[in-house]
């Protein structure tokens, strides 16, 4: 671990924290969605470029216009045009989107012997956060498991557990919200982690090593746990069973996949499809969909 002892915890601003959080030949993905006209923008471009005036000017005008802001946490290889798995050229960060009880599974990251301090602490809405650690020596693999064991000890988003995640972009307004919030990071250590340093590594998703005390009832990952996709499959399949229409039900799994697919109305599209697809070949759809697992669903 490389630490920084005189590090103070402070406020940084967008152009800041990019020059935090990579290299100045790094490319970097900026998601940009439109919560009015639901237009999904991703710009893959050097994050000394994405720092710089002009593109921060950029991104304040697609703001001002309704849009909220994502940065993807890991850099992204030369000449890739999409924030892909294949593409992630190294991991530099694992994180937390705690966006249930919040400020209770912060508090338990500050004070929790399995994991170091965090780097950055954002605040994305009142009483929610999200949680960045500086890293290095992980693999993909590696980086991914050791995501879900930090969901499932703290609480966090089970979605955000890929190495491609974007996360929210300080100095832009939180448009999910009803009244406006401006999204805040503080930057809190100066450190690089290595494995060794997350004490819950050695352990798995499902049965943390050295649990921390939580107000609820630790989410366990059941034995027949699906992805993310097989889940929003599901969704469309029981959405369109109870007889939403199909534009409807492409808009949820859009807006819901906004943060995390380089296309996400192509995906929500192509879903729909299959699951349209499934249940004309079933001889009672509401049935089928009906039978569906219920805890499969999510907050669309």
């Amino acid at each position: 671990m490389s630490r920084d002892d005189t590090s103070t915890p402070k406020s940084l601003t967008a152009p800041e924290y990019i020059r935090a959080l990579f290299e100045p030949a790094d490319n970097a993905a900026i998601l940009v969605r439109n919560r009015v006209t639901g237009k999904t923008i991703q710009r893959i471009a050097r994050s000394e470029a994405i720092a710089s005036p002009e593109f921060q000017e950029w991104l304040a005008a697609q703001g001002a216009a309704g849009a909220d802001v994502y940065v993807g946490m890991n850099p992204i290889k030369d000449g890739a045009y999409h924030r892909t798995k294949q593409n992630i050229k190294d991991i530099r960060h694992v994180y937390l989107d705690l966006d249930k009880n919040g400020d209770t599974s912060l508090e338990a990251i500050r004070n929790s012997p399995t994991v170091p301090a965090p780097n950055f602490v954002l605040d994305t809405s009142p009483g929610k956060h999200q949680v960045v650690w500086k890293v290095t020596g992980f693999n993909q693999d590696e980086a991914e498991t050791l995501l879900r064991a930090l969901s499932s000890q703290f609480d966090g988003d089970s979605a955000a557990t890929d190495s491609t995640r974007v996360l929210r972009l300080p100095g832009f307004v939180n448009r999910k919200l009803s009244e406006e919030f401006i999204v805040q990071v503080r930057y809190e250590s100066n450190s690089v982690y290595s494995p060794r340093d997350f004490a819950l590594q050695a352990g798995t998703p499902e049965t943390p090593r050295h649990p921390v005390e939580r107000q609820e009832r630790p989410r366990n990952m059941p034995a027949d746990h699906r992805s993310q996709s097989e889940r929003d499959w599901a969704y469309a399949k029981r959405a369109l069973a109870r007889g939403l229409p199909a534009e409807e039900v492409m808009r949820d799994i859009t807006e819901f996949r906004a943060h995390d697919k380089h296309d996400p109305a192509d995906y929500a599209r192509r879903t729909v499809t299959k699951a349209q697809a499934e249940l004309k070949r079933s001889s009672s759809p509401r049935t089928a969909g009906a039978a569906v697992d219920e805890s499969l669903d999510r907050d669309y």
